[in-house]
């Protein structure tokens, strides 16, 4: 990878900005609302050895703090526990509107210290990273902002579970959805299930489908809620719900358990 091309790629850590088409941005902003966030979720691919030392570095010292700057807030860093692709580096950044987003992406380029901080991990002959993908969410409605954990501010440790839903079609994810909002996420709360955030992905691979992470204590925790969930009165009667049921709403279900780095701020 050029010194330049990263420098570009890295520095403005908000690249779907310049894509983002004007139909999407009139659909994100009329069913947005006026609390709603958007998330930029990145998933980093790395090699073992000081690449990942040198992305961790840029992150902690150049990315994170430029983007707080820009009231981006809080930003999540978390490496794969276990689960596929690792290891990989999985960035979460939370908007509150489109228009922070692309000020956000506008800004960071002319930040000296985010130029300063690329350059220095990007040496030509060892880049930070093999490639980046990148997937741009919005909030449901029953989760309209991302909760940060109270884990986090104990300074405890904490262990995030990632998945994502995918459907047949954008009916049927809009349906799944509806599901979450009019009670699975009540029910999750209820059965100790905690939610970080839900997401409906705009832009990003696998579409149509939604995205959303949770966060337990440690992998007994988890083990444990989740049968709390699964064995709920409530949720065996919604599941079976005609119109709700998993075959007609969801296709492929995928997940994986993340750590956040020393300087995580979820």
């Amino acid at each position: 990878m050029k010194r330049r091309q990263f420098l570009t790629a890295a520095a403005t850590t908000t690249g779907l900005a310049a894509t983002l088409p004007t139909w999407l941005t009139r659909a994100a902003e009329s069913r947005s609302g006026p609390s709603r966030q958007f998330y930029e979720l990145r998933r980093y691919h790395l090699r073992r050895g000081p690449m990942q030392q040198r992305l961790d570095d840029y992150l902690r010292e150049g990315a994170l703090p430029a983007l707080n700057r820009l009231g981006v807030e809080p930003v999540g860093v978390f490496d794969v526990a276990h689960g596929a692709d690792s290891p990989a580096k999985y960035v979460l950044q939370p908007y509150a509107s489109l228009e922070v987003f692309l000020a956000a992406h506008q800004k960071l380029g002319a930040d000296p210290a985010v130029r300063q901080s690329a350059l220095a991990a990007a040496p030509p002959n060892d880049p930070p990273y093999l490639r980046v993908e990148s997937a741009f969410l919005i909030a449901f409605e029953g989760m309209p902002r991302l909760e940060v954990p109270p884990q986090t501010a104990a300074k405890k440790p904490r262990l995030f579970e990632l998945r994502t839903y995918e459907s047949h079609s954008q009916p049927a994810n809009w349906k799944k959805i509806e599901m979450f909002n009019e009670g699975e996420i009540g029910l999750f709360r209820r059965t100790g299930l905690t939610p970080v955030f839900f997401g409906e992905t705009l832009v990003g691979s696998k579409l149509p489908n939604l995205t959303y992470l949770l966060v337990f204590d440690d992998q007994a925790s988890r083990d444990k809620n989740w049968a709390t969930f699964v064995a709920d009165p409530e949720w065996k009667k919604l599941s079976t719900t005609p119109g709700y049921t998993d075959a007609e709403i969801v296709s492929n279900i995928s997940n994986l358990f993340l750590r956040p780095t020393p300087y995580s701020q979820i």
